[in-house]
């Protein structure tokens, strides 16, 4: 893939719907998640897979640096929502992200008005935009997380080890 070609999967919500909507035109089912993504790792990797499995193509609904802030802390992102979303879009069934800069997906669901929402389980409790998907006949699909993988825990392993 060309970097042309991979910077053409970063959307605006409208341009997102748009992609929606010729998807639909073409009997092909859209699946949206969401997160942070802020140090790319092999549960991400699992988690992004899984939802690509359920529908034809995947949209990532990616927080903004401000979003990530507001939501994990002052010292967060880690990684830039300009190189985040780079990384992201080189992944082979990841189909195209779309930045937000509320703290949770609801509008930008409301928008692109998917037919499949993933989170993960951890999430089980409430999941953003689940009323939207499922008063439009989509489905809310819960994938499971991998033990052990998370964004927090290797930020916590480096700062451990930098300090001791």
């Amino acid at each position: 893939m060309k970097p042309e070609e991979k910077e053409g999967k970063i959307l605006t919500a409208a341009q997102m719907r748009a992609e929606r909507d010729r998807l639909h035109g073409e009997g092909k089912t859209l699946v949206f998640t969401n997160g942070c993504f802020d140090i790319l790792h092999a549960g991400h990797v699992s988690y992004l897979q899984f939802a690509r499995d359920q529908g034809d193509a995947l949209c990532i609904g990616l927080n903004s640096d401000a979003s990530v802030r507001r939501n994990k802390g002052a010292t967060r992102p880690v990684v830039s929502e300009g190189n985040r979303a780079k990384l992201l879009v080189c992944l082979r069934f990841v189909d195209y992200v779309v930045l937000f800069d509320e703290d949770e997906p609801r509008d930008l669901i409301a928008e692109i008005l998917p037919d499949v929402l993933v989170k993960g389980s951890d999430w089980a409790h409430y999941v953003s935009g689940r009323d939207i998907v499922e008063s439009t006949g989509g489905r809310v699909v819960l994938a499971d997380m991998v033990p052990g993988l998370s964004t927090t825990a290797i930020v916590e392993k480096i700062l451990a080890s930098r300090n001791g």
